[in-house]
């Protein structure tokens, strides 16, 4: 693949100095899945900070009310807690039910639930399980909520993408993977790449509300993402990528900024390299490919189309 110059500005942007804002969250509703470690994490006590309330959806409750107390000592905001684990709808389901039973609104919604893994494996729901967890389950969570998103004065999804939708892999006629050998750069690629087109495809319908979507990329940051895999992977991960990595932290302060900075309020459909506006690659704005992923994705997930 030939690459243009502005294909790999996300070279540059990493590097570039990051934008900031103070702006306060106070009252506003924050709902963040994934929030139990890495990026998730970061955010939660960065929105906490500048007194959002927050709304913990995590798959380990141990875990999650471990991170309410951190939140709850370290900023005197007591998060509530719903467990779902992306990897199943129905659980999916079940957390956006109680959440819109127990919350009038949402101001801010983040979805961080993420994982990459370098063996195939399947769902219950019968999907490739990097696909499900990454976007279909991001896209289900979204669409459920979005009624409640709507009740903000200025709502607010911020979909945690990658830079690594830069890999491709998406093959609408192969998401499970049975055609081709799998391999676990192209299945997380194939992943972000569709999360990206519903995301622009969103922001579209979205264009007349008081909502708007983006997405963005972490930043290379220390996170639990690939922890599934081998103890090949692992080491790999451990010795020669982790030194390299920055604090998780950055990823916070870049999500506080595209959730709370008031220039942004209007901003919608677009890809961040942390908080750096950045045009993702070519194959992400195929059309008749975003159309059959925007199709898919209600139908694979058991939403009504349109919705």
């Amino acid at each position: 693949m030939k690459y243009t110059k502005e294909d790999l500005a996300f070279i540059r942007n990493s590097k570039a100095e990051q934008k900031t804002t103070d702006a306060s969250l106070k009252g506003k509703i924050c709902v963040i899945s994934g929030a139990t470690s890495g990026v998730g994490l970061a955010s939660a006590k960065r929105l906490a900070q500048a007194g959002a309330e927050i709304v913990l959806v995590a798959r380990n409750m141990e875990k999650a009310e471990k991170v309410k107390n951190l939140i709850s000592d370290a900023y005197g905001i007591v998060p509530k807690i719903y467990t779902a684990d992306f990897s199943e709808f129905e659980t999916v389901r079940h957390a956006a039910q109680a959440i819109s039973r127990d919350f009038k609104k949402i101001d801010i919604l983040i979805n961080s639930a993420g994982l990459h893994s370098t063996t195939r494996r399947m769902t219950p729901d019968g999907n490739e399980w990097v696909f499900q967890v990454n976007h279909l389950s991001s896209f289900l969570f979204t669409r459920l909520l979005l009624p409640l998103v709507k009740k903000s004065t200025q709502g607010r999804i911020i979909q945690v993408n990658s830079e690594g939708h830069r890999f491709g892999g998406l093959n609408i006629n192969d998401l499970k993977w049975e055609k081709r050998p799998y391999v676990g750069l192209l299945s997380y690629g194939a992943s972000k790449t569709a999360q990206l087109m519903t995301v622009i495809k969103l922001a579209k319908e979205l264009k007349d509300t008081k909502v708007t979507i983006n997405a963005m990329h972490p930043g290379a940051v220390k996170t639990g993402i690939g922890s599934n895999n081998g103890w090949l992977y692992r080491s790999w991960m451990k010795w020669v990528i982790a030194p390299t990595l920055k604090d998780p932290a950055i990823s916070g302060e870049a999500v506080y900024y595209l959730a709370a900075e008031p220039e942004l309020d209007k901003t919608s459909g677009r890809y961040f390299n942390l908080t750096i506006d950045e045009k993702p690659m070519p194959h992400v704005f195929d059309q008749e490919k975003t159309e059959r992923i925007w199709t898919l994705s209600h139908s694979l997930t058991g939403l009504k189309f349109p919705v």
